[in-house]
């Protein structure tokens, strides 16, 4: 699986495949041949993404309940790969913190992610062969104004990207952690400020394939924007907080 740089004929589970880059996903993956579990909360959603889909079976989920994760064991059967592709996102500052959106981000984001995983994952593990995909955010590298429970979130999601790797890279599965910048969607449309570099979601999902080609363990994109994102844990924190808020 290492080395496979085509996607004809594998079945991919995306969670997360209702809106935005999920989406996209699905309909870029679709196109290269690849066959399709969609997942995401809003079924009726997921129904229309699947019907305008070759090899599409929806499997409706919500990530931030433990039971509704549940009671998929046993019903995703023989995947070649999982793409983790959550995002969930409201703007927040401390000075308006609220305990209740922080935590549904964060569950969303991240503890979801361990979920799911638990579900394919010992299988990949088992059988010595699978793809893990998560998708993170230039927002993950370094504490970011306004983005409380949607940084920390992604952040823990890198982390735990990077944790798999270091565990399974010598294994046949397959692990990649993949960090777009903004892209046009409804979580971005929440924003009030100026957003540099913004990419359609098909843009954005062309970027994620080109990634999961590859042989890297880690992509982040867009360039040249993101070079500063990977440059900021690196920066002292006084030039930091001036460049970023």
């Amino acid at each position: 699986m290492k080395d496979a740089l085509v996607f004809e004929g594998r079945r991919y589970w995306i969670v997360g495949a209702s809106e935005g880059l999920g989406r996209a996903l699905a309909q870029a993956l679709d196109a290269q041949g690849a066959r399709l579990l969609l997942s995401a909360r809003n079924g009726a959603r997921l129904a229309e993404v699947a019907a305008g889909l070759r090899d599409a079976e929806c499997l409706p989920v919500d990530v931030t309940d433990a039971a509704s994760v549940a009671a998929l064991a046993g019903r995703i059967g023989q995947i070649d790969g999982i793409i983790y592709s959550v995002g969930l996102y409201e703007p927040m500052r401390a000075q308006g913190w609220s305990t209740d959106a922080a935590v549904a981000m964060a569950e969303a984001n991240f503890i979801g992610a361990l979920r799911v995983l638990g579900l394919c994952l010992p299988g990949f593990i088992a059988q010595d062969r699978g793809h893990v995909v998560l998708i993170g955010s230039l927002a993950g590298y370094r504490g970011l104004p306004g983005a409380i429970g949607y940084g920390a979130g992604k952040a823990g999601l890198m982390h735990l990207a990077e944790t798999l790797d270091a565990d399974l890279h010598r294994t046949g599965v397959r692990v990649q952690m993949v960090n777009p910048g903004f892209i046009a969607t409804r979580l971005t449309a929440k924003n009030d400020f100026a957003m540099p570099q913004i990419m359609t979601p098909e843009a954005a999902a062309a970027a994620v394939l080109a990634a999961m080609r590859s042989r890297r363990f880690a992509t982040s994109f867009p360039r040249p924007f993101a070079w500063l994102f990977r440059a900021a844990p690196m920066l002292p924190r006084r030039l930091y907080l001036r460049l970023f808020a």
